[in-house]
């Protein structure tokens, strides 16, 4: 009798905990947003809403990052950004500005790429003059920003079209890889 007994209250436990654990999954697990290859990242440790990030140097702001969420793995130094704003700073102050869907930081190297899903992505130069493209990585050890996908330079009466850029920051070089075509415009 006793053992019956014991098999009913072990069944009901294990139910119990059966529910708890489904309750548990159901409520407390977030999606990792679609666009990035989850199979880079094997395990998330937080999740930051109003995400900041800045990097200096002797005391003044290299770049900052604001994103709308951000996803962190600690064993892959990484940060997965969505609704991302940059700001890159020179000696003059900022220098660019830029905005896109997604991007990524590597919290170790201090490298980040920037990807705008649909349409361009807008750098504003404090010259005046305007970038355009889809992708964009910095790269903190020699301070540039490139891409290989198609770009737009517009600005002063010039539109500066082409495949690939590099830009180099701290001497205020722009430079389009290849395909490079120039249009006057008024």
């Amino acid at each position: 009798m006793w053992r019956s007994w014991m098999r009913r209250g072990l069944l009901v436990l294990s139910a119990v905990l059966a529910v708890s654990l489904v309750y548990l999954l159901v409520t407390r697990t977030e999606s990792v947003p679609r666009s990035v290859n989850s199979g880079t990242l094997a395990h998330v440790d937080a999740g930051i809403d109003q995400f900041s990030f800045m990097q200096s140097k002797g005391g003044a702001v290299q770049w900052h990052v604001e994103a709308q969420q951000a996803r962190m793995t600690e064993a892959e130094h990484q940060a997965i950004l969505e609704d991302v704003h940059v700001t890159l700073y020179g000696q003059k102050g900022w220098e660019l500005k830029l905005s896109g869907d997604e991007g990524t930081i590597d919290t170790t190297k201090k490298n980040f790429t920037l990807l705008r899903r649909n349409g361009t992505i807008p750098v504003h130069l404090q010259n005046g003059y305007t970038i355009y493209t889809n992708h964009l990585s910095w790269e903190e050890e020699r301070r540039e920003v490139s891409t290989n996908d198609p770009v737009t330079i517009m600005g002063q009466g010039l539109e500066i079209t082409g495949r690939g850029l590099v830009g180099k920051l701290d001497s205020e070089e722009f430079t389009i890889v290849d395909d490079v075509h120039v249009e006057i415009t008024q």
